[in-house]
C-alpha cells in the first residue's frame, strides 16, 4: 500500500510540475494515441479496407473503388449465395482437373495465393452447376435475375453447358461483368478457408458511398 501511494504521489508531482495547459496537452495526446491504436486493432481484426483493382465485377464495383470488407461475418454463418466477397485465389490460376469442351474447372490447386480477389459467391457446397449466356444453371435452374451483371456475350466462358459439383466447403466465385472476369470457372471453387470477409460498405468515390 505504502509502495503504491509512494508512486502515487509522484505522478502527481510530475503533473503539478507541469504548467496546466501542457499537462493537459500531454494527457489529450495520449488519450488519442491510444484510440489510434485500439482503432487499428479493430480494423486488422474486424475490418480491412480493400481497393477494386480490376474490371472484373463491373458495373457493381469499379477501378480504384474502395470499399470495406467484413473479416467476422462468415464467423457466424456461412457465405450466402450473392454475397460479394474478398478473397485468396489459387496460387496457380489453373484448373488442376481434366476438363472437357464447355465444362466449369471443377477443381483448383490446394494452395492460396498470397493476392486477394473480389468476386461474387455464386456456387454453395454441394451444388450442381453450369453456365448458360453468362449465367448460373443452379441444380438445373437457371438464375437469370442477376441485374447487376454485365451481359457476357457469346465467349467461350459464357456457355459451359458440363455441369460439375461443388465439393463440401467449397464455393465457386464468379465475377460481374461475366464476359471479363478470370474466376472459378477457370481456376475451380476455393475452400471457405480462404475467404477473407463479405464487402459491406464503399467508402470512395464520394458519389458511390453506401452499400455494395
Amino acid at each position: 500500500m505504502a509502495l503504491g501511494s509512494r508512486r502515487g504521489s509522484g505522478a502527481g508531482r510530475l503533473r503539478s510540475a507541469l504548467p496546466p495547459r501542457l499537462a493537459g496537452l500531454i494527457e489529450l495526446v495520449l488519450i488519442i494515441g491510444l484510440a489510434l491504436a485500439l482503432a487499428e486493432g479493430v480494423q486488422a481484426a474486424a475490418v480491412k479496407p480493400f481497393r477494386i483493382p480490376s474490371g472484373s465485377m463491373e458495373p457493381t464495383l469499379k477501378v480504384g473503388q474502395r470499399v470495406l470488407v467484413n473479416r467476422l461475418i462468415y464467423d457466424f454463418h456461412a457465405p450466402h449465395r450473392g454475397d460479394i466477397i474478398v478473397f485468396h485465389p489459387p496460387s496457380e490460376l489453373t484448373c488442376t482437373a481434366p476438363t472437357g469442351p464447355g465444362e466449369p474447372c471443377p477443381r483448383g490447386g490446394t494452395h492460396p495465393s498470397s493476392v486477394y480477389f473480389v468476386k461474387r459467391v455464386i456456387g454453395l457446397p454441394g451444388d450442381r452447376l453450369s453456365i448458360r449466356a453468362g449465367h448460373p444453371v443452379i441444380n438445373g435452374r437457371e438464375l437469370t435475375d442477376e441485374p447487376y451483371i454485365t451481359p457476357c456475350g457469346q465467349a467461350q466462358e459464357c456457355n459451359m453447358s458440363q455441369t460439375i459439383t461443388i465439393p463440401p466447403g467449397h464455393y465457386f466465385m464468379m465475377g460481374d461483368n461475366r464476359g471479363d472476369s478470370d474466376d472459378s470457372r477457370f481456376w475451380g471453387p476455393i475452400p471457405a478457408s480462404w475467404i477473407v470477409g463479405e464487402v459491406f460498405f464503399t467508402y470512395w468515390p464520394l458519389d458511390r458511398i453506401g452499400g455494395p
